[in-house]
């Protein structure tokens, strides 16, 4: 795992940031953050916790940075379907029938579906069962042959977009199972890329989301809400993606067919 000197320096350096400019922003002399990079001196638990707020380290890995320096873990895991975890999970909820009858999902940090609103489900219909068991992986459900991508019309642009935010979690945050989805499904070289694709993507203000279903085109564009200051590992890595119409006649088949019923489902089996 590496001693918590050898981690911090990766965070530092990951994050661009001399010792200096860390020593700056957690309000301690630059020799300190070399001496605990180095190991000459041991932090404490509130040091190394000060070192990863200013580095934005997420949860998961603060508690990595804790037991390397020999401190026990700060941070709890619980599932979303826990009691411990019951107000966030009922806040989601609302927040997810509240954009109804507009699509809205939450995923975790390996995009795997945790949570949909009803309005989801319409899409669902001739996706292959096997890509609906749990757990639901958004992006393998999004680029499929068997899942959503017959539907997706500019199939090239979303793939770039998965890319593009796949590649800044992985240039965040290393992380094995991320790294195979990217070289499974994200890797150049697939028969729909197009040169320069992913700079387009990356630089456009909005990508829509082209899908042709009923025998008409939707235009979809997309917003991403987190958790502010979570003190859970689940809830710092959890997303709400919401989708919304991107002219008069995309809002208009959502509310011809609006949903009745309000209630979420879970993929997750939460």
């Amino acid at each position: 795992m590496g001693t918590v000197g050898e981690l911090l320096r990766q965070w530092r350096q990951r994050r661009r940031l001399s010792q200096l400019d860390l020593a700056i922003a957690a309000d301690v002399s630059a020799r300190h953050v070399s001496l605990v990079e180095t190991g000459k001196s041991r932090p404490s638990a509130d040091m190394v916790l000060r070192l990863a707020e200013q580095l934005d380290v997420p949860l998961r890995d603060r508690n990595r940075l804790l037991l390397a320096a020999g401190f026990a873990p700060r941070y709890d895991e619980r599932p979303l379907g826990t009691d411990a975890l019951a107000p966030a999970r009922d806040a989601v909820a609302r927040v997810l029938r509240a954009h109804e009858p507009y699509p809205a999902l939450v995923f975790d940090r390996g995009w795997n579906i945790l949570m949909t609103n009803r309005a989801v489900d319409r899409f669902f219909a001739g996706v292959a069962p096997d890509l609906l068991r749990p757990p639901v992986n958004l992006v393998r459900l999004g680029l499929d042959p068997r899942g959503l991508a017959p539907l997706v019309v500019n199939l090239a642009d979303v793939r770039a977009v998965f890319r593009a935010r796949v590649r800044r979690q992985l240039a965040t945050v290393p992380d094995a199972g991320l790294t195979a989805l990217y070289e499974e499904l994200l890797a150049p070289g697939r028969d729909d890329d197009e040169p320069g694709r992913s700079i387009a993507a990356e630089s456009d203000v909005v990508i829509p989301m082209i899908i042709r279903i009923d025998g008409r085109e939707l235009r979809l564009f997309s917003t991403i809400t987190t958790f502010g200051t979570p003190m859970d590992i689940t809830l710092d890595e959890v997303a709400i993606e919401s989708y919304y119409p991107a002219d008069a006649e995309s809002a208009a088949w959502f509310t011809d067919g609006a949903v009745t019923d309000g209630a979420s489902t879970d993929p997750a089996g939460n």
